[in-house]
């Protein structure tokens, strides 16, 4: 969620923020906010699909702060679109900008993109660090707000919306918190990050003591993510709205000062309502009233209670229980054990796929992985036979229809997958989607293994945490097209071995001392990557490529989740994904084939690496 125009209309004036510094506080954390921020580092490169190694390291610094700083943190991240999916219109918008700006980034233009599998590492990131989190069923703002109210600390967004809501312990913009500038207070007290917290008092004291409880009627016209100006046009077109002290920075910010300022005379919002309607046409009062009052209750106190998931682990959500989510789904949602994609096609038989830097002449890179999708879809909307024969006589016995947001070409376009008809044993009617944790673990391990086309013998040499890799990779081998060259494959097989390289001989939480031949290799990994590049040149069809091993990747965390994890999850928040370091392999493969030999100095990162070799080659 978002207000139009407010984030910027607060940052221009100063004189709404009070200084702060954090410390021995519990603070509320939006997750979404927090990971797009340290996802966007300066230095970071958006074009060859994402470090996630150099971004689970920010993540893990930044927590590391507030724990010098005495601060407890509660990360509260988004669940999916929610039941009556209000968002959908925003959500196609960011999906087309987020289009252009891949589109830019791939011709060599600036600016950013969220890599795709930044939030599966964020959740594993906060999982190791042993950071209390929760994935809410939909839209989290209110539930934030709600925590925060409880127990009277601040929370800490970059999202214009709290500065609507009334809360108690304040708000705090992640633009305005300075934890890479901790600071020493005199005397005990010890550390504490700088920041700046919004004042909703200052804020209406600016515009003649507006009413707080007028705050959120004023983010509903203004427009925010769930209700457009539209329906408003013909008010702002007759109003006279008043310019007051405000209006002294541009023209930019008008309409939103003179809105404020306009609601100042109003005691509360149903006075406020009846005057808006006052300049409508008769017929479309009762319409518009009933839309700005169902907006306004966004910001009302939610009923999820997440004090009682953080203290025994219980999310209740009456929305859920009303969408008929099974227990079993909700939980795993709630503990980040299942993805918000899961719970949109479970709910709303929708589902959005996210755009990479790829070559837009192509097909989209989420294309290849569409039969992991189409197992996933036929697992979550299968209808058992006996609610077949009770319906009525016209029914079919076709598979269920999910719609997906995807790029086709250089626009978001949506088309209709059919699920996909699934093996006898997940059929049975004894087996539902809230029974689905009582198929046996061996048919559900089967079940995802031959939807990735490998058999369970061939990853048996494999180190266990890497065969759902592993097997992805063999899928991708098969599915991809075009064709997955040669070079690309052992680039990627060698990032791989790099990431355990590098995880045995620099892991901080390692118990066994790394053998010195292991320590050594990584020594001189180390000096091959200090070598400046002889050629840094983009590659837009390997970087496709790339694209699609993600897409399969992210398909297959999501299907292995959904079957209660029969394969190892991997650990995506180590160096297991490395953009930069893959299309650096890949360049000098083609022009220096002696780097393969990389890790010779290790005999057994040069058995690893054969044994991947051979079982995706085999």
């Amino acid at each position: 969620m978002g207000v139009q125009g407010l984030t910027g209309f607060v940052e221009e004036r100063g004189v709404f923020f009070t200084e702060l510094r954090v410390r021995d506080t519990k603070l509320v954390i939006d997750g979404s906010s927090l990971y797009h921020r340290l996802c966007f580092a300066p230095d970071a490169d958006f074009r060859r699909g994402g470090d996630y190694g150099a971004f689970a390291a920010a993540v893990r610094d930044f927590f590391g702060v507030l724990r010098a700083c005495g601060v407890a943190p509660f990360v509260v991240l988004d669940g999916g679109r929610g039941a009556e999916d209000r968002k959908l219109p925003t959500l196609r918008g960011r999906a087309a900008e987020q289009l252009r700006a891949a589109h830019g980034l791939s011709r060599g233009a600036g600016g950013c993109l969220v890599p795709l599998l930044t939030r599966e590492a964020f959740v594993q990131a906060l999982g190791r660090l042993g950071v209390p989190f929760v994935q809410c069923f939909a839209e989290a703002d209110r539930e934030i707000a709600g925590l925060a109210n409880r127990w009277g600390c601040p929370v800490l967004s970059l999202d214009s919306d709290f500065c609507v809501f009334d809360l108690a312990g304040g708000y705090c913009p992640l633009s305005h918190f300075q934890w890479q500038s901790v600071r020493a207070a005199a005397g005990p007290q010890g550390c504490y990050v700088p920041a700046r917290c919004f004042s909703a008092e200052r804020f209406c004291r600016h515009f003649g003591h507006l009413s707080k409880g007028l705050l959120p009627l004023f983010a509903v016209m203004n427009g925010n993510d769930y209700i457009g100006l539209e329906a408003l046009e013909t008010f702002f077109s007759k109003v006279r709205l008043p310019r007051g002290c405000a209006a002294g920075k541009g023209g930019k910010h008008l309409r939103l000062q003179g809105l404020l300022n306009w609601l100042a005379q109003f005691a509360e919002p149903a006075e406020a309502v009846d005057n808006v309607l006052k300049y409508l046409k008769k017929h479309q009062r009762e319409e518009i009233r009933e839309l700005l009052c169902t907006s306004m209750e966004d910001y009302a106190p939610s009923d999820v209670n997440l004090e009682d998931f953080f203290q025994n682990g219980s999310y209740e959500c009456e929305a859920a229980r009303k969408a008929d989510v099974p227990d079993w789904v909700l939980d795993a949602l709630a503990k980040g054990k299942l993805a918000p994609f899961i719970i949109n096609a479970l709910i709303l038989r929708s589902t959005f796929l996210r755009v990479q830097v790829e070559n837009m002449q192509r097909p989209s890179a989420h294309s290849t992985a569409l039969p992991i999708r189409q197992v996933i879809y036929g697992l979550l909307l299968r209808v058992s036979r006996s609610t077949e024969d009770a319906s009525s006589s016209k029914q079919t016995n076709e598979p269920p229809i999910v719609c997906e947001f995807d790029r086709c070409q250089k626009t978001v376009k949506k088309t209709f997958v059919q699920a996909a008809s699934l093996p006898p044993d997940f059929c049975d009617d004894r087996f539902p989607l809230d029974k689905l944790m009582e198929v046996p673990m061996s048919c559900r391990q089967m079940l995802l293994v031959e939807t990735l086309g490998v058999k369970m013998s061939f990853l048996e040499p494999i180190p266990s945490h890497l065969q759902l890799p592993v097997a992805v990779t063999c899928y991708w081998m098969r599915c991809s097209e075009p064709k997955v060259k040669l070079n690309q494959l052992k680039a990627l097989l060698l990032m791989i071995v790099s990431g355990e390289l590098q995880r045995i001989t620099s892991d901080p939480d390692a118990t066994v001392l790394p053998a010195e031949d292991d320590s050594v290799a990584y020594n001189e990994f180390l000096k091959w990557k200090e070598k400046k590049l002889q050629n840094n040149d983009f590659d837009l069809d390997a970087a496709h490529s790339f694209c699609q091993w993600q897409c399969c990747l992210q398909m297959g965390l999501y299907l292995n989740q959904l079957l209660g994890t029969p394969l190892c999850e991997p650990d995506l928040s180590s160096r297991f994904y490395t953009g930069t370091l893959v299309h650096r392999l890949y360049q000098e493969l083609k022009s220096a084939p002696p780097v393969e030999n990389l890790f010779i100095l290790s005999p057994k990162m040069s058995q690893l690496y054969l044994v991947l070799l051979n079982t995706v080659e085999s």
